[in-house]
């Protein structure tokens, strides 16, 4: 074959390698590769477009849960309870003017997650140049443990936050908490009562407070952090202050155990003022956990001595079988029982009714409860609330004590004041009800208006007997025990009671409780106010083992400087002199 041939049959094998159009298997084998070819290519595309869509909802869902993070309280489980169960808030709690008694205000606490500590050594001594006090073996035991959370150190300083913060202890974190303050210190300690670390109330109305369902809703989460409506007491903070300087001072004259005072309002029921002391501090409780905190006018028993001769009176001339023009031979002692009782200042002679009173005569008092019995005396006292504990909001209220069985010998002991033992507020409570025409009203914290106040009282003794018990404590507020807490101008009176103390089993001549419960004014009264302290040292003849020596002068130095703040004006006559009202 020539060169020329072989040229041709080369170019139409290589025309048909390319598959013109004129060759004929065009048709069966160029489509389907074609169309296979297409469907491969969406199937890709379908399978691109699939994966962007799940990793643009797998990164919105991931940027919404971080957002929402960011937003959100943090969360961490703890010991007592939600991060808003801690931050929830408590009432203000003000006096009867506005003025504040107890608030919250915003702190921080410390806590460490142990399972993110790297070194537990090198945080224990960190911490310590902040926290010098901590207690390094109880941190570190803390640190290492397994739990996911512990507390370190709560209600931290804003400085003390700040300088933890620069050490950067990975684990290390705070909590934003209440902490309650109290500006008034140890004024009204144990009227408002203080609160636990956790701000739950554990004394005096924080605690009543928490008991009227606070606590309750704190409990299953139910508070919150927005402020709450202020609790409003009926104690005036000015007069309580008054009270606890004299109170003090007192206690520091005659160095005795301790000493205490109320003033109540008779027509209401309101306590204006109450202190026992030693008293503490409620913004440091614990410095006070060994005395401070007993609340000996309400929690705390004691024979009342002759305070107690106003109720044998009162219920003597309640009874109607005494009289205030009646006669009583107060010249022997009364032997019963293998048991003498006699006069402290016997005047050996027949005493009428007002003079038993103003010479405290424990033969004439003891004849009239002889009287009227020993069961109408028993019924009588607890008419007057002073067997049984009194009703009020304040939580530390103690039950008086008094015999098993009533004979002879106890109804006479109990006329004067020996043998039954009641709290000193409940005392001021029924003495309030001798002098405001005969009216037991239960003590109240809270502000009481007068209507309010005659649904909680009942009528104890006849309004006539109110009137002759005001007679007689003016008459021994003038001519008897009581002089020594005459005020010019406000006819203050009442009725001493000096009461030897029970010292292993037996009645010592050496340790005495003196009160003195007192009226003013006495033609009118509007407040009872009582005093008493507590084993007043007579080493320097001072006179203290007297109530007329002790407790009244507090009584004087109390009205002396609250009765104008109170808006009790003076009576005076026409030359300027104190006016004695009679009635």
């Amino acid at each position: 074959m020539s060169f020329l041939s072989r040229i041709m049959v080369v170019k139409s094998k290589a025309h048909f390698s390319a598959g013109g159009n004129n060759h004929p298997g065009d048709l069966s084998r160029g489509a389907p590769f074609e169309g296979i070819r297409k469907r491969r290519g969406n199937q890709a595309r379908s399978r691109v477009a699939i994966v962007i869509a799940g990793f643009s909802v797998v990164y919105c869902v991931i940027g919404g849960r971080l957002i929402q993070y960011g937003f959100a309280q943090p969360e961490t489980v703890s010991s007592i309870g939600r991060a808003d169960n801690l931050m929830a808030s408590r009432p203000d709690i003000l006096d009867r003017n506005g003025q504040i008694l107890a608030t919250d205000i915003r702190t921080v606490s410390l806590f460490a997650e142990p399972h993110k500590i790297v070194d537990a050594d090198e945080a224990v001594e960190q911490l310590a140049t902040v926290l010098p006090n901590l207690n390094n073996a109880d941190i570190y035991n803390k640190l290492k443990s397994k739990s996911r959370f512990q507390w370190l150190r709560r209600q931290l300083t804003p400085k003390q936050q700040s300088e933890i913060l620069a050490l950067g202890i990975p684990g290390i974190g705070f909590r934003p908490e209440k902490r309650r303050f109290y500006p008034g210190g140890v004024t009204a300690s144990h009227v408002v009562g203080h609160v636990n670390v956790d701000n739950r109330g554990i004394a005096g109305m924080e605690r009543w407070i928490d008991n009227q369902g606070l606590a309750d809703l704190a409990a299953i989460g139910m508070t919150s952090d927005a402020k709450l409506e202020p609790v409003r007491l009926s104690i005036d903070l000015r007069v309580q202050n008054i009270m606890r300087d004299v109170v003090v001072d007192a206690m520091a004259k005659f160095k005795s155990l301790a000493a205490g005072g109320v003033v109540m309002d008779v027509k209401t029921g309101e306590i204006l003022a109450m202190v026992s002391y030693p008293d503490y501090d409620p913004n440091k409780p614990a410095d006070g956990a060994k005395e401070g905190w007993m609340n000996r006018m309400s929690n705390g028993t004691f024979e009342m001595g002759s305070t107690f001769k106003s109720f044998t009176t009162a219920m003597a001339l309640d009874s109607g079988k005494v009289k205030l023009t009646d006669s009583f031979d107060a010249r022997f002692p009364i032997r019963i029982g293998g048991f003498t009782i006699k006069d402290f200042h016997g005047k050996h002679r027949v005493l009428t009714v007002p003079e038993i009173f103003q010479y405290s005569s424990n033969i004439g008092t003891a004849k009239m409860a002889d009287i009227v019995g020993i069961d109408a005396h028993k019924e009588f006292l607890t008419r007057m609330g002073l067997l049984t504990r009194i009703p009020t909001e304040l939580p530390e209220i103690k039950m008086p004590s008094q015999p098993k069985v009533w004979k002879k010998i106890n109804s006479i002991t109990i006329s004067f004041g020996h043998g039954v033992s009641t709290t000193p507020l409940q005392t001021a409570v029924a003495g309030g009800a001798l002098i405001n025409g005969g009216k037991l009203i239960e003590p109240t914290f809270l502000p009481r208006s007068i209507e309010e106040a005659a649904a909680a009282s009942t009528q104890v003794i006849k309004k006539s007997t109110s009137d002759d018990m005001r007679y007689l404590f003016r008459w021994n507020g003038v001519h008897g025990s009581g002089r020594n807490a005459r005020v010019p101008g406000f006819n203050v009176g009442g009725k001493t009671g000096t009461a030897d103390k029970v010292v292993n089993g037996r009645y010592s001549s050496d340790a005495n409780f003196n009160a003195f419960l007192a009226g003013f004014p006495i033609d009118d009264p509007r407040y009872v106010v009582l005093t008493f302290i507590d084993e007043p040292k007579t080493d320097k003849g001072n006179g203290a083992a007297l109530a007329g020596n002790t407790a009244a002068p507090m009584v004087h130095d109390i009205i002396s400087r609250s009765a104008p703040l109170l808006g009790v004006e003076p009576k005076f006559g026409a030359d300027g002199s104190a006016l004695l009202v009679a009635y």
